[in-house]
């Protein structure tokens, strides 16, 4: 499913965030039903939880509580909903993202795949976690996609420490 004008899903920022998640696209079932993640394969709201990210599992719904925990949510392709290899080339706003976290300048900017990583930094991603690089003035993690598609790349570890690098701030 291709929305080309409108933002399928919109934005989560706010200044003054500690950590902004970024994904590739909305997945279907998250177009639907207007909230990120929320396909019930899709393992981003229980790994928030199990790292320690969020002191309890949210519903996909309650999507805007998130902000109050200083995290938000935003995807590189806003106009577009699918799998990554059905979205059309140039889906991928990348200075969209860019004056994005310029403007909001959260402390950590976490994609959910190295997909999503590797459009917004221009380079191949070798390992999860940690990056030499800023995206702006925010440090970058790569955390496994939590799709249900990406199951078997699925590795909870880095999602914890990125729980220890929040901790660390003081979050």
């Amino acid at each position: 499913m291709n929305r080309p004008a409108e933002h399928v899903l919109p934005d989560l920022l706010r200044p003054g965030l500690t950590l902004v998640f970024c994904g590739t696209a909305a997945g279907e079932r998250s177009a639907r039903e207007g909230a990120y993640y929320a396909h019930p394969g899709n393992l981003f709201w229980r790994a928030l939880h199990e790292a320690g990210i969020a002191p309890r599992r949210f519903a996909p719904f309650e999507y805007p509580q998130l902000l109050a925990l200083g995290i938000g949510l935003t995807d590189l392709a806003k106009c577009h909903s699918g799998n990554d290899a059905d979205l059309p080339r140039g889906a991928f706003d990348v200075p969209g993202l860019r004056a994005k976290i310029d403007r909001f300048e959260p402390v950590l900017l976490a994609f959910t795949s190295k997909a999503a990583a590797r459009a917004a930094l221009g380079r191949p991603i070798d390992a999860y976690g940690h990056q030499p690089e800023r995206f702006g003035q925010a440090r970058v993690y790569v955390l496994p996609s939590p799709s249900g598609q990406a199951r078997r790349h699925w590795n909870i570890e880095p999602w914890r420490q990125l729980a220890q690098q929040l901790h660390q701030i003081g979050v």
